[in-house]
């Protein structure tokens, strides 16, 4: 299941895909400004201790990390070497953050980065053609060990072939939650899976959203629905 980090919160809003983020929605609903970047009391939870003196997190978890705010984000630039240290220090651990704020990753890796961690994988986050050609070349270019593209929320047809090289561990498509969610379109999802299998690259499809899209209807999938109708296309790929 692997353990969720959110080392600080809070995010402000830069293209389509934040248009209806899932984090000011909970956040508005319990009276909070989600566009205010907070360090959080689980800071330093990869280097927790046990009574024991043992880590609390166990060797071998995922590690999802910054998945209320973008672990990029310049309001955090202050706490972001110490977040670093802890990732380094627990490198029996894998860690995953995404990120629309590719462009600023040079710019927020540690002097001893080189050519990456090999306990983190990043994720680049492209809602549409535009986003694709604007961050896909500078995350190619990012040394980086580990690479996903992330097609989430996903809001129209997106050739992603030319950026579909032995670099990319995998893509991940999903439609977007929420009441006032954009069309997911099975169309655009499955056109992708093509992408990925003619490149060889694996493919996860990984929620419909709540207004899908297919054969010319649009199904309005419950929140709890999401991930399991997802699943039962049955269309991942693992190459």
């Amino acid at each position: 299941m692997g353990v969720v980090w959110n080392p600080w919160h809070g995010c402000s809003k830069i293209s389509a895909g934040c248009q209806n983020c899932y984090v000011y929605r909970r956040d508005e609903s319990i009276g909070k400004d989600a566009q205010i970047v907070t360090k959080t009391l689980s800071f330093d939870l990869p280097v927790r201790r046990a009574r024991n003196g043992g880590y609390k997190i166990a060797t071998g978890e995922t590690v999802f990390t910054c998945f209320t705010s973008d672990f990029l984000i310049d309001k955090a630039d202050e706490w972001r070497l110490d977040a670093w240290q802890y990732i380094k220090e627990r490198n029996d651990l894998g860690f995953f953050f995404i990120t629309k704020r590719i462009d600023r990753f040079r710019a927020c890796i540690p002097d001893d980065w080189e050519g990456g961690y090999n306990n983190v994988t990043v994720g680049c986050t492209v809602e549409n053609q535009q986003m694709a050609d604007y961050r896909l070349p500078i995350f190619l270019s990012a040394p980086i060990m580990h690479k996903i593209i992330i097609c989430e929320p996903i809001l129209s047809q997106i050739n992603l072939e030319q950026y579909l090289n032995h670099d990319i561990e995998q893509v991940i498509v999903g439609g977007e939650s929420g009441n006032n969610a954009r069309i997911c379109d099975y169309a655009w999802v499955t056109d992708i899976r093509r992408q990925c299998e003619v490149k060889g690259v694996s493919f996860g499809f990984k929620q419909t959203g709540a207004r899908f899209l297919k054969d010319g209807r649009v199904y309005r999938i419950p929140r709890k629905f999401q991930h399991t109708q997802a699943k039962k296309a049955g269309i991942d790929l693992h190459l």
